[in-house]
């Protein structure tokens, strides 16, 4: 939680000088992991903290160890950009510097926080907003690790972190989920549910809007820029993203279930759109962001403490789950093949329902189908967004309250 608090021109001088030498601590500690090809924390303090403590006498040894862990956690973010191609400098850059704080050198109480400096400890007295209440009557533990950041104007950012003691989690089932270009699938409870995203809608929507716009001008005119800033379809699009996580993932939760995604590989798109020659099908497959919507559910996921499961995707959808046998697929008068039949029993198969009985049978669902041998087997289609239902519910209700995006 953030907290920005003014504090006396003697408070601030006090801090600046330890941001100072921290930053000085920061770089030589990234000089050395770089140098020596490491970013763990261990070898990077053992090898820099006898130099850096001779040469910053006054200021507290812990903001040498924090330094270091401060150089292992951006050391370790920029070789994973680099991997993936992402990093355009040859080694990480300190430009902005947030100060991490142990145990040691802070300590809090609701009237004010005290933090080590150079010569003494500072205090800062800040208001705290409704939420920190909200946080804090709830049971929630301040925890020993902390943050903080000079700005202008005599004013520290201050970053308290909380914590909470859970019961381990203890799955005792799971949810498939399957992700596609107009929608998302799920599995609760044996019942498939279809959740319309609208992606297409919205995809090609500012498309034909952004052509409007651009066609028979430069994109280097003030207003053609102004209006295509105006444009928000990321934004749009990261709404429904944590809108379908959050929905998702508290459904696992409350019903203690491990979440069953695809692990999809790096540039899915780039991949599907290979022997595709549909232009508007290639740019609506290319900005679904298959790999954004998988990671905001882990993400939330992470938040919620609930286990994800990823599974390779082959073949989950040509494949049936009963008896093993190919999938045929057939048109069914729309645009896609989207319902097969099982070359071995003849059953009806949708493709998104198949796909999440196979995920949950790889996942360790020995017996993920308790169909009749002739059932046509398509999903219930739910289109727009619920506030503050789970999808039990949903599915109990058969409708959803719309929210038009």
């Amino acid at each position: 939680m953030k907290l920005r608090v003014k504090v006396d021109y003697k408070t601030y001088s006090a801090l600046k000088e330890v941001e100072k030498e921290y930053r000085e601590v920061l770089e030589e500690a990234i000089n050395y992991g770089l140098s020596n090809k490491t970013t763990s924390f261990t070898r990077i303090k053992a090898g820099v903290y006898k130099t850096e403590r001779e040469k910053h006498k006054d200021l507290p040894s812990h903001y040498i160890y924090t330094a270091c862990e401060d150089a292992s956690e951006r050391l370790d973010s920029f070789e994973k950009l680099k991997k993936r191609g992402k990093s355009y400098t040859e080694k990480p850059s300190v430009r902005r510097v947030t100060i991490h704080l142990d145990d040691h050198l802070w300590k809090f109480n609701l009237d004010r926080i005290s933090i080590s400096t150079k010569r003494s400890r500072v205090f800062i007295s800040p208001t705290f907003p409704k939420i920190f209440w909200r946080y804090y009557n709830k049971g929630w533990l301040i925890a020993s690790e902390a943050r903080f950041r000079l700005m202008k104007g005599n004013v520290v950012e201050f970053y308290v972190i909380f914590k909470k003691d859970v019961k381990p989690y203890e799955p005792k089932g799971f949810i498939p989920v399957d992700l596609n270009e107009n929608s998302v699938s799920v599995l609760v409870d044996g019942k498939p549910m279809l959740l319309e995203t609208n992606t297409k809608r919205i995809t090609l929507g500012y498309e034909y809007r952004r052509k409007a716009i651009t066609t028979g001008k430069s994109t280097k005119d003030r207003e053609v820029r102004r209006k295509l800033k105006r444009l928000r379809e990321r934004d749009k699009k990261v709404d429904i993203r944590r809108k379908l996580a959050k929905l998702i993932v508290k459904e696992a939760f409350e019903s203690r279930s491990v979440i069953v995604l695809e692990d999809l590989p790096r540039r899915t798109p780039e991949h599907m759109i290979k022997d595709v020659k549909d232009k508007q099908l290639r740019l609506r497959i290319y900005r679904s962001a298959f790999s954004s919507m998988k990671n905001a559910i882990i993400e939330k996921a992470r938040e919620f403490g609930v286990p994800v499961v990823l599974i390779n995707p082959s073949y989950t959808s040509t494949v049936c789950p009963i008896h093993g046998a190919k999938i045929v697929y057939q048109l069914d008068g729309g645009d896609a093949l989207r319902v097969g039949v099982c070359e071995k029993e003849k059953e009806r198969w949708h493709r998104d329902v198949v796909s999440l009985y196979n995920l949950m049978k790889r996942a360790g669902d020995v017996s993920p189908v308790p169909l009749g041998s002739k059932e046509s087997h398509d999903p219930p289609t739910v289109s727009g967004w619920l506030r503050a239902k789970s999808l039990h519910s949903i599915m109990n209700e058969h409708k959803m309250i719309e929210m038009k995006v």
